[in-house]
Protein backbone atom coordinates (compact mmCIF):
# COMPACT_ATOMS: atom_id res chain seq x y z
CA UNK A 1 0.00 0.00 0.00
CA UNK A 2 2.53 2.70 0.97
CA UNK A 3 6.53 2.82 1.06
CA UNK A 4 7.14 2.47 4.80
CA UNK A 5 7.00 -0.09 7.67
CA UNK A 6 3.37 1.97 9.01
CA UNK A 7 1.36 0.60 6.06
CA UNK A 8 -0.66 3.70 5.93
CA UNK A 9 -1.40 5.89 3.68
CA UNK A 10 -3.16 9.52 4.44
CA UNK A 11 -4.65 11.53 1.90
CA UNK A 12 -5.79 15.13 2.28
CA UNK A 13 -7.84 17.27 0.20
CA UNK A 14 -7.78 21.30 0.70
CA UNK A 15 -9.95 24.45 -0.19
CA UNK A 16 -11.36 27.62 0.19
CA UNK A 17 -14.49 26.97 2.77
CA UNK A 18 -18.00 25.60 0.75
CA UNK A 19 -15.58 24.04 -1.81
CA UNK A 20 -16.80 20.75 -1.13
CA UNK A 21 -13.58 19.11 0.84
CA UNK A 22 -15.80 17.76 3.35
CA UNK A 23 -18.38 15.55 1.40
CA UNK A 24 -15.70 14.68 -1.42
CA UNK A 25 -13.41 13.20 1.61
CA UNK A 26 -16.47 11.81 3.57
CA UNK A 27 -17.45 9.87 -0.25
CA UNK A 28 -13.57 8.98 -0.54
CA UNK A 29 -13.53 7.56 3.12
CA UNK A 30 -16.68 5.54 2.46
CA UNK A 31 -15.23 3.84 -0.94
CA UNK A 32 -12.26 2.97 1.22
CA UNK A 33 -14.50 1.34 3.70
CA UNK A 34 -16.65 -0.30 1.16
CA UNK A 35 -13.42 -2.23 0.04
CA UNK A 36 -12.76 -3.22 3.48
CA UNK A 37 -10.03 -0.98 4.50
CA UNK A 38 -10.12 0.77 8.11
CA UNK A 39 -9.98 4.58 8.20
CA UNK A 40 -9.67 7.26 10.44
CA UNK A 41 -10.44 10.71 9.30
CA UNK A 42 -10.40 14.39 10.52
CA UNK A 43 -11.52 17.56 9.51
CA UNK A 44 -10.28 21.28 10.10
CA UNK A 45 -12.50 24.16 8.92
CA UNK A 46 -12.70 28.11 10.41
CA UNK A 47 -15.73 29.47 12.51
CA UNK A 48 -16.76 31.03 8.79
CA UNK A 49 -19.33 30.66 6.23
CA UNK A 50 -17.36 31.29 3.23
CA UNK A 51 -13.71 32.02 3.32
CA UNK A 52 -10.48 30.45 5.22
CA UNK A 53 -9.12 27.06 4.70
CA UNK A 54 -11.01 23.80 4.60
CA UNK A 55 -9.07 20.15 5.22
CA UNK A 56 -10.10 16.77 5.24
CA UNK A 57 -7.26 13.99 5.99
CA UNK A 58 -8.35 10.00 6.18
CA UNK A 59 -5.41 7.64 7.24
CA UNK A 60 -6.13 4.25 5.12
CA UNK A 61 -4.90 1.17 5.92
CA UNK A 62 -5.46 -2.73 5.52
CA UNK A 63 -5.43 -3.06 9.07
CA UNK A 64 -7.10 -1.15 12.37
CA UNK A 65 -6.09 2.94 12.45
CA UNK A 66 -6.87 4.43 15.93
CA UNK A 67 -5.48 7.80 14.83
CA UNK A 68 -4.74 10.24 12.16
CA UNK A 69 -1.49 10.82 11.11
CA UNK A 70 0.50 14.06 10.29
CA UNK A 71 2.12 13.42 7.38
CA UNK A 72 0.47 12.72 3.72
CA UNK A 73 1.56 10.66 0.92
CA UNK A 74 -1.18 12.41 -1.42
CA UNK A 75 -2.36 16.09 -1.33
CA UNK A 76 -5.41 17.83 -3.54
CA UNK A 77 -4.97 21.10 -3.73
CA UNK A 78 -7.76 23.22 -4.83
CA UNK A 79 -5.84 26.64 -4.05
CA UNK A 80 -3.00 28.44 -3.75
CA UNK A 81 -3.65 29.14 -0.33
CA UNK A 82 -4.64 25.43 1.04
CA UNK A 83 -1.00 24.28 -1.04
CA UNK A 84 0.95 26.77 0.85
CA UNK A 85 -0.78 25.39 3.89
CA UNK A 86 -0.89 21.77 3.63
CA UNK A 87 2.70 21.68 2.28
CA UNK A 88 4.59 21.34 5.14
CA UNK A 89 2.51 18.43 6.26
CA UNK A 90 3.43 15.90 3.05
CA UNK A 91 6.11 13.47 3.11
CA UNK A 92 8.85 13.80 1.83
CA UNK A 93 7.81 11.30 -1.28
CA UNK A 94 4.16 12.54 -1.15
CA UNK A 95 2.52 13.28 -4.85
CA UNK A 96 0.57 16.70 -5.15
CA UNK A 97 -2.81 17.07 -7.23
CA UNK A 98 -3.85 20.61 -8.16
CA UNK A 99 -6.50 22.37 -9.44
CA UNK A 100 -4.40 23.78 -12.52
CA UNK A 101 -7.28 26.21 -13.80
CA UNK A 102 -6.98 28.48 -11.24
CA UNK A 103 -3.13 28.22 -10.35
CA UNK A 104 0.35 27.03 -10.87
CA UNK A 105 2.63 24.91 -9.06
CA UNK A 106 6.40 24.74 -10.11
CA UNK A 107 8.63 21.82 -8.99
CA UNK A 108 10.66 24.20 -6.67
CA UNK A 109 7.24 25.20 -5.28
CA UNK A 110 6.47 21.64 -4.46
CA UNK A 111 10.02 20.75 -3.05
CA UNK A 112 10.77 18.77 -5.83
CA UNK A 113 7.55 16.56 -5.08
CA UNK A 114 5.73 15.51 -8.28
CA UNK A 115 2.99 17.17 -9.07
CA UNK A 116 0.07 16.54 -11.21
CA UNK A 117 -2.02 19.55 -12.84
CA UNK A 118 -6.06 18.40 -12.75
CA UNK A 119 -8.10 21.45 -15.15
CA UNK A 120 -11.17 21.30 -13.07
CA UNK A 121 -12.76 24.34 -14.72
CA UNK A 122 -11.69 22.32 -18.35
CA UNK A 123 -13.52 19.15 -17.33
CA UNK A 124 -16.76 20.42 -15.89
CA UNK A 125 -17.24 22.27 -19.11
CA UNK A 126 -16.54 19.09 -20.90
CA UNK A 127 -18.51 16.73 -18.45
CA UNK A 128 -21.33 19.27 -19.38
CA UNK A 129 -21.83 19.02 -15.42
CA UNK A 130 -22.69 22.10 -12.75
CA UNK A 131 -18.87 23.13 -11.08
CA UNK A 132 -20.76 22.24 -7.76
CA UNK A 133 -19.63 18.51 -8.59
CA UNK A 134 -15.71 19.70 -9.80
CA UNK A 135 -15.15 18.24 -6.04
CA UNK A 136 -16.26 15.07 -6.73
CA UNK A 137 -13.90 15.30 -10.08
CA UNK A 138 -11.02 15.02 -7.37
CA UNK A 139 -12.16 12.02 -6.15
CA UNK A 140 -12.70 9.92 -9.39
CA UNK A 141 -8.68 11.06 -10.35
CA UNK A 142 -7.46 10.08 -7.09
CA UNK A 143 -9.54 6.80 -7.23
CA UNK A 144 -7.68 5.64 -11.29
CA UNK A 145 -4.19 7.04 -9.65
CA UNK A 146 -4.51 4.70 -6.88
CA UNK A 147 -5.46 2.18 -8.94
CA UNK A 148 -8.80 1.48 -6.89
CA UNK A 149 -11.93 0.27 -7.69
CA UNK A 150 -14.27 2.63 -9.72
CA UNK A 151 -17.43 0.68 -9.45
CA UNK A 152 -16.98 0.70 -5.64
CA UNK A 153 -16.84 4.90 -5.87
CA UNK A 154 -19.74 4.97 -7.43
CA UNK A 155 -22.00 3.00 -5.60
CA UNK A 156 -20.79 5.13 -2.68
CA UNK A 157 -21.94 8.02 -4.49
CA UNK A 158 -25.42 6.62 -5.49
CA UNK A 159 -25.61 6.04 -1.92
CA UNK A 160 -24.74 9.56 -0.54
CA UNK A 161 -26.47 11.32 -3.21
CA UNK A 162 -30.05 9.25 -3.80
CA UNK A 163 -32.12 11.44 -1.46
CA UNK A 164 -31.00 14.28 -4.06
CA UNK A 165 -32.81 12.36 -6.92
CA UNK A 166 -31.65 10.52 -9.87
CA UNK A 167 -30.29 13.53 -11.48
CA UNK A 168 -27.75 14.37 -8.96
CA UNK A 169 -26.73 10.84 -8.58
CA UNK A 170 -25.58 10.66 -12.56
CA UNK A 171 -24.07 14.13 -12.42
CA UNK A 172 -22.09 13.11 -9.79
CA UNK A 173 -21.20 9.71 -11.53
CA UNK A 174 -20.61 11.45 -14.74
CA UNK A 175 -18.18 13.46 -12.22
CA UNK A 176 -16.24 10.67 -10.98
CA UNK A 177 -15.77 9.16 -14.58
CA UNK A 178 -14.75 11.93 -16.18
CA UNK A 179 -11.80 12.86 -13.13
CA UNK A 180 -10.82 8.72 -13.44
CA UNK A 181 -10.61 9.16 -17.50
CA UNK A 182 -8.15 12.32 -17.02
CA UNK A 183 -5.58 10.15 -14.78
CA UNK A 184 -5.43 7.37 -17.01
CA UNK A 185 -5.30 9.36 -20.26
CA UNK A 186 -3.00 11.90 -18.87
CA UNK A 187 -1.35 11.17 -15.53
CA UNK A 188 0.67 7.73 -16.07
CA UNK A 189 -1.34 5.94 -13.20
CA UNK A 190 0.72 3.01 -13.80
CA UNK A 191 4.00 5.41 -12.44
CA UNK A 192 1.65 6.36 -9.62
CA UNK A 193 3.90 5.59 -6.17
CA UNK A 194 1.12 4.32 -4.24
CA UNK A 195 -1.91 2.43 -4.48
CA UNK A 196 -5.10 1.38 -2.45
CA UNK A 197 -6.37 -2.45 -3.37
CA UNK A 198 -9.85 -3.22 -2.16
CA UNK A 199 -10.31 -6.87 -0.16
CA UNK A 200 -11.99 -9.33 -1.68
CA UNK A 201 -15.64 -9.53 -1.41
CA UNK A 202 -15.71 -12.40 0.82
CA UNK A 203 -13.28 -10.47 2.79
CA UNK A 204 -14.74 -7.75 3.60
CA UNK A 205 -16.33 -7.21 6.51
CA UNK A 206 -20.15 -6.69 6.81
CA UNK A 207 -20.27 -5.40 10.47
CA UNK A 208 -17.92 -2.25 10.40
CA UNK A 209 -19.11 1.68 10.86
CA UNK A 210 -17.79 4.61 10.38
CA UNK A 211 -18.80 6.80 13.19
CA UNK A 212 -17.95 10.11 15.20
CA UNK A 213 -17.91 9.86 19.38
CA UNK A 214 -20.80 11.81 19.01
CA UNK A 215 -22.54 9.57 16.61
CA UNK A 216 -22.02 6.79 18.79
CA UNK A 217 -22.85 9.22 22.67
CA UNK A 218 -26.18 9.79 20.75
CA UNK A 219 -26.67 5.91 20.27
CA UNK A 220 -25.79 5.23 23.50
CA UNK A 221 -28.43 7.89 24.58
CA UNK A 222 -31.24 6.08 22.98
CA UNK A 223 -29.85 2.35 24.01
CA UNK A 224 -29.62 3.34 27.66
CA UNK A 225 -33.42 4.74 27.66
CA UNK A 226 -32.74 8.19 27.36
CA UNK A 227 -36.28 10.29 26.99
CA UNK A 228 -35.16 13.98 27.06
CA UNK A 229 -32.40 15.67 25.44
CA UNK A 230 -31.83 19.57 25.48
CA UNK A 231 -29.05 21.41 24.31
CA UNK A 232 -28.31 24.60 22.84
CA UNK A 233 -26.08 24.06 19.91
CA UNK A 234 -22.29 24.87 20.01
CA UNK A 235 -19.30 23.36 18.46
CA UNK A 236 -18.23 20.48 18.86
CA UNK A 237 -21.14 19.13 20.33
CA UNK A 238 -23.73 19.82 18.03
CA UNK A 239 -23.97 17.36 15.72
CA UNK A 240 -25.38 15.06 19.35
CA UNK A 241 -28.26 17.47 19.24
CA UNK A 242 -28.70 17.17 15.56
CA UNK A 243 -28.73 13.24 15.40
CA UNK A 244 -31.24 12.94 18.06
CA UNK A 245 -33.73 15.46 16.49
CA UNK A 246 -33.41 13.37 13.57
CA UNK A 247 -34.31 10.73 15.53
CA UNK A 248 -36.61 11.56 17.76
CA UNK A 249 -39.67 10.24 15.97
CA UNK A 250 -38.16 7.00 15.88
CA UNK A 251 -37.03 6.94 19.24
CA UNK A 252 -39.71 8.72 21.30
CA UNK A 253 -37.09 10.61 22.69
CA UNK A 254 -38.25 14.79 23.11
CA UNK A 255 -35.39 16.51 22.19
CA UNK A 256 -35.71 20.39 22.72
CA UNK A 257 -33.28 23.61 21.50
CA UNK A 258 -33.44 25.65 24.30
CA UNK A 259 -32.83 30.12 24.38
CA UNK A 260 -29.50 29.15 26.16
CA UNK A 261 -27.23 26.97 28.43
CA UNK A 262 -28.91 28.19 31.29
CA UNK A 263 -32.33 26.98 30.48
CA UNK A 264 -31.16 24.10 28.67
CA UNK A 265 -29.23 22.03 32.15
CA UNK A 266 -32.45 23.82 34.33
CA UNK A 267 -34.78 21.39 32.04
CA UNK A 268 -32.64 18.61 31.69
CA UNK A 269 -32.72 18.29 36.00
CA UNK A 270 -36.51 18.82 35.87
CA UNK A 271 -37.03 16.01 32.99
CA UNK A 272 -35.11 13.67 35.37
CA UNK A 273 -36.68 14.84 38.36
CA UNK A 274 -40.16 14.01 36.91
CA UNK A 275 -38.77 10.76 36.17
CA UNK A 276 -36.88 9.90 32.80
CA UNK A 277 -33.62 9.57 32.34
CA UNK A 278 -32.14 12.95 30.92
CA UNK A 279 -29.29 14.49 29.30
CA UNK A 280 -27.53 18.02 27.81
CA UNK A 281 -24.64 18.48 25.62
CA UNK A 282 -22.65 21.41 25.13
CA UNK A 283 -18.52 22.66 25.09
CA UNK A 284 -16.77 24.78 27.64
CA UNK A 285 -18.07 27.67 27.04
CA UNK A 286 -22.15 26.68 27.61
CA UNK A 287 -21.35 24.66 30.58
CA UNK A 288 -19.68 27.64 32.28
CA UNK A 289 -23.10 29.14 31.98
CA UNK A 290 -24.52 26.02 33.41
CA UNK A 291 -22.53 25.67 36.67
CA UNK A 292 -25.57 26.88 38.88
CA UNK A 293 -27.94 24.25 37.34
CA UNK A 294 -25.01 21.84 38.36
CA UNK A 295 -25.22 22.90 41.88
CA UNK A 296 -28.75 22.42 42.01
CA UNK A 297 -28.52 18.25 40.75
CA UNK A 298 -25.75 18.07 43.28
CA UNK A 299 -28.26 19.23 46.40
CA UNK A 300 -31.16 17.60 45.32
CA UNK A 301 -29.59 14.61 43.97
CA UNK A 302 -30.95 14.83 40.87
CA UNK A 303 -29.67 11.70 38.14
CA UNK A 304 -28.27 13.72 34.88
CA UNK A 305 -26.04 13.24 32.07
CA UNK A 306 -24.14 16.17 30.78
CA UNK A 307 -21.71 15.80 27.66
CA UNK A 308 -19.20 18.38 28.21
CA UNK A 309 -16.87 18.26 24.54
CA UNK A 310 -13.82 20.45 24.43
CA UNK A 311 -12.15 23.02 22.12
CA UNK A 312 -9.37 25.45 23.07
CA UNK A 313 -10.30 28.47 25.56
CA UNK A 314 -10.96 30.43 27.40
CA UNK A 315 -13.76 32.31 26.53
CA UNK A 316 -14.61 31.50 22.77
CA UNK A 317 -10.60 30.19 21.80
CA UNK A 318 -10.22 28.55 19.11
CA UNK A 319 -13.85 27.15 18.66
CA UNK A 320 -13.49 24.39 15.43
CA UNK A 321 -10.31 22.83 17.00
CA UNK A 322 -9.32 20.61 19.85
CA UNK A 323 -7.99 20.57 23.36
CA UNK A 324 -8.49 18.85 26.31
CA UNK A 325 -8.45 21.84 28.58
CA UNK A 326 -11.77 21.38 31.08
CA UNK A 327 -10.73 18.48 33.04
CA UNK A 328 -9.82 20.05 36.02
CA UNK A 329 -12.81 23.11 35.83
CA UNK A 330 -15.05 20.01 35.12
CA UNK A 331 -14.35 18.10 37.95
CA UNK A 332 -14.31 20.99 40.70
CA UNK A 333 -17.13 23.09 38.91
CA UNK A 334 -20.14 23.90 41.29
CA UNK A 335 -20.51 25.84 44.71
CA UNK A 336 -20.04 23.50 47.51
CA UNK A 337 -19.25 19.97 47.76
CA UNK A 338 -20.92 17.46 46.19
CA UNK A 339 -19.86 14.11 43.80
CA UNK A 340 -19.80 14.09 40.26
CA UNK A 341 -18.28 11.61 37.87
CA UNK A 342 -16.22 12.39 34.67
CA UNK A 343 -15.81 9.37 32.34
CA UNK A 344 -13.72 10.21 29.30
CA UNK A 345 -13.49 7.59 25.93
CA UNK A 346 -10.70 7.35 24.13
CA UNK A 347 -12.54 6.68 20.77
CA UNK A 348 -16.00 6.47 19.31
CA UNK A 349 -16.52 2.58 20.49
CA UNK A 350 -15.51 3.64 23.94
CA UNK A 351 -18.29 6.71 23.57
CA UNK A 352 -21.36 4.39 23.31
CA UNK A 353 -20.11 1.86 25.78
CA UNK A 354 -19.48 4.93 28.74
CA UNK A 355 -22.67 7.00 27.87
CA UNK A 356 -24.79 3.97 28.78
CA UNK A 357 -22.80 3.80 32.17
CA UNK A 358 -23.16 7.11 32.48
CA UNK A 359 -27.01 6.97 32.05
CA UNK A 360 -26.96 4.12 35.02
CA UNK A 361 -24.29 5.63 37.19
CA UNK A 362 -26.51 8.59 37.26
CA UNK A 363 -29.35 6.82 38.24
CA UNK A 364 -27.67 4.78 40.59
CA UNK A 365 -26.27 7.17 42.95
CA UNK A 366 -28.37 10.16 42.09
CA UNK A 367 -25.43 12.00 40.53
CA UNK A 368 -24.34 14.21 37.87
CA UNK A 369 -22.15 12.52 35.62
CA UNK A 370 -20.19 14.12 32.90
CA UNK A 371 -19.09 12.68 29.55
CA UNK A 372 -16.09 14.67 28.30
CA UNK A 373 -15.01 14.37 24.69
CA UNK A 374 -13.12 16.91 22.72
CA UNK A 375 -13.47 18.12 18.79
CA UNK A 376 -10.85 15.63 17.90
CA UNK A 377 -13.46 12.68 18.38
CA UNK A 378 -16.41 14.14 18.55
CA UNK A 379 -16.33 14.70 14.79
CA UNK A 380 -13.50 12.62 13.84
CA UNK A 381 -14.89 9.42 11.76
CA UNK A 382 -13.25 5.93 12.43
CA UNK A 383 -14.12 2.68 11.36
CA UNK A 384 -15.49 0.38 14.30
CA UNK A 385 -17.06 -3.08 14.66
CA UNK A 386 -21.30 -2.77 15.31
CA UNK A 387 -21.95 -1.52 18.57
CA UNK A 388 -23.54 -4.39 20.61
CA UNK A 389 -26.53 -2.80 22.46
CA UNK A 390 -26.57 -6.19 24.68
CA UNK A 391 -23.26 -6.03 26.58
CA UNK A 392 -25.26 -3.30 29.01
CA UNK A 393 -28.55 -3.51 31.46
CA UNK A 394 -30.36 -0.59 32.66
CA UNK A 395 -30.04 -0.32 36.20
CA UNK A 396 -32.34 2.92 37.53
CA UNK A 397 -31.29 2.22 41.25
CA UNK A 398 -33.19 3.11 43.97
CA UNK A 399 -36.97 4.77 42.42
CA UNK A 400 -39.60 2.93 44.62
CA UNK A 401 -43.00 1.78 43.91
CA UNK A 402 -46.41 3.43 45.22
CA UNK A 403 -46.74 -0.86 46.65
CA UNK A 404 -43.37 0.08 48.45
CA UNK A 405 -44.49 3.82 49.65
CA UNK A 406 -47.87 2.43 50.86
CA UNK A 407 -45.45 0.69 53.12
CA UNK A 408 -43.38 3.69 54.26
CA UNK A 409 -45.20 5.57 57.42
CA UNK A 410 -43.74 8.57 57.05
CA UNK A 411 -41.37 8.82 53.53
CA UNK A 412 -37.77 10.39 53.40
CA UNK A 413 -37.00 11.24 50.01
CA UNK A 414 -33.36 12.12 51.90
CA UNK A 415 -32.78 9.44 53.94
CA UNK A 416 -29.55 8.89 55.19
CA UNK A 417 -28.24 5.66 54.58
CA UNK A 418 -25.50 3.72 54.77
CA UNK A 419 -24.62 4.17 51.06
CA UNK A 420 -25.38 7.54 50.83
CA UNK A 421 -28.51 6.81 48.42
CA UNK A 422 -32.15 7.32 49.21
CA UNK A 423 -35.01 6.08 48.03
CA UNK A 424 -36.31 8.02 45.14
CA UNK A 425 -40.01 9.24 44.28
CA UNK A 426 -41.61 10.72 41.66
CA UNK A 427 -43.84 13.36 40.89
CA UNK A 428 -47.80 11.58 40.81
CA UNK A 429 -46.68 8.71 43.09
CA UNK A 430 -49.25 7.92 45.84
CA UNK A 431 -47.46 8.80 48.97
CA UNK A 432 -44.07 9.66 47.81
CA UNK A 433 -44.87 13.44 48.21
CA UNK A 434 -41.80 15.52 49.52
CA UNK A 435 -39.70 19.25 48.95
CA UNK A 436 -36.98 19.59 46.59
CA UNK A 437 -35.34 22.80 46.06
CA UNK A 438 -32.33 24.66 46.12
CA UNK A 439 -32.22 25.11 50.03
CA UNK A 440 -30.29 22.63 51.90
CA UNK A 441 -32.26 20.40 53.75
CA UNK A 442 -33.70 17.42 56.72
CA UNK A 443 -34.74 13.96 55.29
CA UNK A 444 -37.90 14.81 54.09
CA UNK A 445 -36.64 17.92 52.29
CA UNK A 446 -37.25 20.51 54.38
CA UNK A 447 -35.22 23.82 54.05
CA UNK A 448 -32.94 24.12 56.94
CA UNK A 449 -34.11 27.49 58.94
CA UNK A 450 -31.44 28.36 61.94
CA UNK A 451 -28.52 26.93 62.80
CA UNK A 452 -29.09 22.94 62.79
CA UNK A 453 -25.40 21.83 62.59
CA UNK A 454 -26.39 18.51 63.41
CA UNK A 455 -28.59 18.16 60.30
CA UNK A 456 -26.37 20.28 57.86
CA UNK A 457 -23.40 17.38 58.63
CA UNK A 458 -25.97 14.71 58.54
CA UNK A 459 -26.61 15.83 54.84
CA UNK A 460 -23.01 16.10 53.87
CA UNK A 461 -21.70 13.71 55.25
CA UNK A 462 -24.66 11.58 53.12
CA UNK A 463 -23.99 12.93 49.87
CA UNK A 464 -20.60 12.07 50.31
CA UNK A 465 -20.80 8.69 51.90
CA UNK A 466 -21.79 7.37 47.78
CA UNK A 467 -18.12 8.03 46.76
CA UNK A 468 -17.02 4.38 48.28
CA UNK A 469 -19.53 2.80 46.04
CA UNK A 470 -19.17 4.64 43.21
CA UNK A 471 -15.12 3.88 43.05
CA UNK A 472 -15.85 0.13 43.21
CA UNK A 473 -18.36 0.61 40.06
CA UNK A 474 -16.25 2.70 37.51
CA UNK A 475 -13.92 1.30 35.08
CA UNK A 476 -10.63 0.25 35.45
CA UNK A 477 -7.36 1.89 33.90
CA UNK A 478 -6.64 -0.09 31.09
CA UNK A 479 -3.17 -0.93 29.86
CA UNK A 480 -2.07 -1.29 26.81
CA UNK A 481 1.55 -2.68 25.72
CA UNK A 482 3.59 -4.84 27.12
CA UNK A 483 3.26 -5.68 31.07
CA UNK A 484 6.61 -4.39 32.09
CA UNK A 485 7.89 -1.58 29.74
CA UNK A 486 10.97 1.25 30.54
CA UNK A 487 8.53 3.70 30.22
CA UNK A 488 4.96 4.23 30.72
CA UNK A 489 2.83 6.89 29.26
CA UNK A 490 -0.57 7.59 30.93
CA UNK A 491 -3.55 10.00 29.75
CA UNK A 492 -7.23 10.56 29.81
CA UNK A 493 -9.66 10.16 27.02
CA UNK A 494 -8.83 11.59 23.15
CA UNK A 495 -5.02 11.06 23.20
CA UNK A 496 -5.79 7.07 23.59
CA UNK A 497 -6.13 7.28 19.49
CA UNK A 498 -2.48 8.79 18.74
CA UNK A 499 -0.98 6.88 21.53
CA UNK A 500 -1.99 3.61 20.33
CA UNK A 501 -0.80 4.21 16.58
CA UNK A 502 2.07 5.62 18.19
CA UNK A 503 2.48 1.89 19.90
CA UNK A 504 2.71 0.12 17.16
CA UNK A 505 6.07 1.71 16.36
CA UNK A 506 7.38 1.90 19.79
CA UNK A 507 9.66 -0.86 21.83
CA UNK A 508 9.84 -1.25 25.51
CA UNK A 509 6.75 1.66 25.91
CA UNK A 510 3.41 0.85 27.18
CA UNK A 511 0.17 3.15 27.69
CA UNK A 512 -2.15 3.33 30.85
CA UNK A 513 -5.99 4.62 30.01
CA UNK A 514 -7.89 6.81 32.00
CA UNK A 515 -11.55 6.47 30.79
CA UNK A 516 -12.59 7.68 34.45
CA UNK A 517 -10.37 11.01 35.34
CA UNK A 518 -12.60 11.79 37.74
CA UNK A 519 -13.26 10.68 40.86
CA UNK A 520 -9.69 8.85 41.03
CA UNK A 521 -9.50 5.53 42.63
CA UNK A 522 -6.15 5.48 44.77
CA UNK A 523 -6.10 1.47 45.39
CA UNK A 524 -6.95 0.97 41.56
CA UNK A 525 -4.05 3.57 40.39
CA UNK A 526 -1.41 2.48 42.50
CA UNK A 527 -2.26 -1.50 41.23
CA UNK A 528 -1.79 -0.27 37.71
CA UNK A 529 0.94 1.88 38.57
CA UNK A 530 3.05 -0.78 40.80
CA UNK A 531 5.44 -2.16 37.97
CA UNK A 532 5.88 1.37 36.13
CA UNK A 533 10.08 2.34 36.18
CA UNK A 534 8.74 6.04 34.33
CA UNK A 535 5.90 7.53 33.99
CA UNK A 536 5.53 10.36 31.76
CA UNK A 537 1.71 11.67 31.27
CA UNK A 538 0.46 12.82 27.98
CA UNK A 539 -2.51 15.41 27.37
CA UNK A 540 -3.84 17.72 25.12
CA UNK A 541 -3.22 21.08 27.47
CA UNK A 542 -0.63 23.20 28.57
CA UNK A 543 -0.40 22.72 32.36
CA UNK A 544 -1.07 18.90 32.62
CA UNK A 545 -4.64 18.91 34.50
CA UNK A 546 -4.70 15.32 34.63
CA UNK A 547 -1.22 14.95 36.01
CA UNK A 548 -1.80 17.71 38.67
CA UNK A 549 -5.83 15.66 39.73
CA UNK A 550 -3.36 12.71 40.24
CA UNK A 551 -0.86 14.38 42.42
CA UNK A 552 -4.16 16.32 44.12
CA UNK A 553 -6.13 13.01 44.61
CA UNK A 554 -2.94 9.97 44.84
CA UNK A 555 -0.03 12.00 46.22
CA UNK A 556 1.72 10.45 43.07
CA UNK A 557 4.04 12.30 40.85
CA UNK A 558 4.39 11.61 37.29
CA UNK A 559 8.25 11.85 35.85
CA UNK A 560 7.58 14.44 33.31
CA UNK A 561 5.04 15.87 31.30
CA UNK A 562 3.87 15.74 27.68
CA UNK A 563 1.69 18.43 26.62
CA UNK A 564 0.63 19.73 23.38
CA UNK A 565 -1.94 22.72 23.71
CA UNK A 566 -1.82 24.46 20.08
CA UNK A 567 -5.06 23.20 18.96
CA UNK A 568 -4.42 20.08 17.22
CA UNK A 569 -4.63 16.68 18.78
CA UNK A 570 -1.62 14.60 19.42
CA UNK A 571 -0.47 12.76 15.67
CA UNK A 572 1.60 9.33 16.11
CA UNK A 573 4.16 10.70 14.73
CA UNK A 574 4.80 13.31 17.51
CA UNK A 575 4.35 11.07 19.87
CA UNK A 576 7.02 8.45 18.33
CA UNK A 577 9.14 11.26 18.41
CA UNK A 578 8.98 12.58 21.72
CA UNK A 579 8.73 9.12 23.59
CA UNK A 580 12.19 8.32 21.42
CA UNK A 581 14.30 11.37 22.78
CA UNK A 582 12.45 10.79 26.65
CA UNK A 583 13.61 7.18 26.35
Amino acid sequence: MVNDSSQVFTWKIGGTAGGGQQVAGLIFTKACIRGGLYTFDSSEYPSLIRGGIVTYRVSIGEQPIFSIYKKNQLLVALTKEAFDYCLPDMTDDGVILYDSDKFKILPKDAKNRKIYPLPLKELVAQAKILPIASNIITIGTCTALLDYDLNTLNQVITDVFSKKGKKVVAMNIEAAKFGYQYAMDNLQPDEFPYSLKAKPANKVKQDTVLVTANDTISLGAVAAGCKFSVAYPMTPSSSILHNLANWAEETGMIVKHPEDEIAGINMAIGAAYAGVRSMTSTSGGGFALMNEGLSLAGITETPLVIIESQRPGPATGVPTWTEQGDLAYVAHAGHGEFIRVVLAPGDATEAFYLTTLAFNLAEKWQIPVFIMVDKYISEGRQTTEALDITKFEIERGEMVTEQELAKISQYKRYKATKSGVSPRSIPGQKGGTHVANSDDHDEFGFSIEGFTPEIRNLMVEKRAAKLDGILKELPQPQLFGPKVAKLTLIGWGSVKSPVLEALKNLKDVNYIHISAPWPLSETKIRNQLKNVKKLICIENNQTGQFANILRETTGITVDGKLNKYDGAQFFPEEVIENINKLK
